[in-house]
């Protein structure tokens, strides 16, 4: 199975501030179906019942074609997803001609993940079968430049440090803000981190949020977006919240602290306009280290490299360009559900949202609550292998609330990854 099945969480992990995806009364009827629907598949599946695992998609099939061609983009994941583990399913009970007819299917329907075919276990049965070479080997071809997402990030791995822009300087709201104050006092901050060194304290943090608040991306984060109101709603409600809400208020935590941080959105290249996820992780700025770390509350994640040493998001993107020794924490997990592996969480799913970096240029408390007349600064650190060459910055106005998104475009690795205070 490993990750293959579509869940909602993938496709709105991460709400940008200007690329928010509305559902419609139709989505939200046909959501609750699929959900059904995979699950009946997904246990179909595992029972290796094919009568059963058919029976369910002819129907979803059926619902699928009635919906309208907007709800059908929005869900075109799920029926892609599950032709492609019927392919599977047939293949594991060694019935090649069935699997291969239907990894056919699922390719020209529209799956992409090449890769992926070419280690998933489950179609070995399929592996010396000459149509299934030759199924692999046009999809390569055909869809390298878009769906080889570490073929694309090591693309990308030159910028233009003379690139000489000027943009608004990074700021970091102090500890002695009475809301930062108050956050700390409110969750007894201190505590939490401990009396140990200032990494120890940065990582203690990171996994009391992560144990605090679980990661749920089938909705958008509460309106207000500051630490004290989301925590707030999260145990009301005993809802989550997704990963750009998480970094937020980690975020917050570690200005209360005293420690430097940004929340930094991770963007793939989607050349075609199809790829609606990102994730949104922490750089973290250490001054025992005198480097910034990646720090990931979703995942309870951190990197190293072969010597154990922490790792910036800057050398964790070199790193996989150039094929170097990564190491992630062994405890890292999706809310304690799912272990957290380095060949899916970073050689695939990070390598690619790694292509285009974001980040506010203002790291402060309530920073992305909209309110009239706010304007909220973000700068983005672009590869100058990316298809739009323009760097003049874009602003966007909030239709309902006059909230002003400037983002400022750079093509120089220096400026975004600077340290505070230069």
């Amino acid at each position: 199975m490993n990750g293959r099945f579509f869940t909602f969480c993938t496709l709105i992990l991460c709400f940008a501030p200007t690329k928010v995806q509305s559902q419609t009364n139709t989505n939200k009827d046909f959501k609750l179906y699929a959900e059904i629907q995979d699950s009946l598949m997904r246990e179909a599946y595992e029972k290796r019942d094919i009568k059963t695992y058919t029976k369910v998609l002819d129907e979803f099939e059926t619902k699928y074609d009635k919906i309208s061609k907007e709800d059908r983009a929005y869900f075109r994941g799920n029926y892609i997803n599950a032709v492609y583990n019927l392919s599977c399913t047939y293949s594991l009970l060694n019935e090649k001609a069935k699997a291969i007819e239907y990894l056919d299917k699922s390719i020209k329907t529209g799956y992409r993940n090449y890769a992926h075919i070419k280690e998933d276990t489950d179609l070995d049965n399929i592996r010396n079968e000459e149509s299934y070479k030759k199924i692999l080997q046009s999809l390569i071809e055909r869809e390298r430049e878009t769906s080889d997402y570490l073929y694309i990030l090591k693309k990308a791995g030159r910028y233009n440090s003379n690139e000489n822009i000027e943009f608004p300087k990074f700021t970091y709201q102090t500890a002695s803000n009475p809301n930062l104050v108050a956050l700390r006092k409110a969750f007894n901050l201190d505590s939490i981190a401990g009396q140990g060194n200032e990494v120890s304290k940065i990582l203690s943090l990171l996994h009391w949020i992560h144990n605090l608040v679980p990661h749920d991306g089938n909705h958008e984060n509460p309106t207000v977006k500051n630490a004290m109101s989301m925590i707030s709603v999260c145990k009301k409600d005993k809802r989550g919240l997704n990963c750009r809400g998480l970094a937020t208020v980690l975020n917050e935590c570690y200005l209360s602290m005293g420690i430097k941080s940004r929340f930094v959105t991770c963007l793939p290249k989607d050349s075609l306009g199809i790829d609606n996820d990102c994730h949104v992780i922490n750089m973290v700025y250490s001054t025992q280290l005198k480097k910034w770390l990646w720090i990931d509350p979703t995942h309870d994640a951190y990197v190293m490299d072969e010597k154990g040493e922490l790792l910036s998001i800057e050398e964790v993107r070199e790193r996989l360009i150039n094929d170097k020794p990564l190491i992630l924490n062994p405890d890292a997990n999706w809310n304690h559900l799912n272990s957290t592996t380095k060949k899916d969480y970073l050689e695939n799913y990070m390598a690619k949202n790694l292509y285009i970096l974001e980040c506010p240029l203002n790291s402060e408390y309530d920073l992305e609550t909209k309110i009239e007349n706010k304007e909220i600064n973000y700068l983005q650190l672009i590869p100058l292998d990316y298809f739009e060459k323009s760097l003049e910055k874009v602003l966007t106005t909030d239709d309902k609330n006059k909230t002003k998104i400037i983002k400022n475009k750079t093509n120089n690795p220096s400026i975004f990854w600077q340290a505070p205070g230069q």
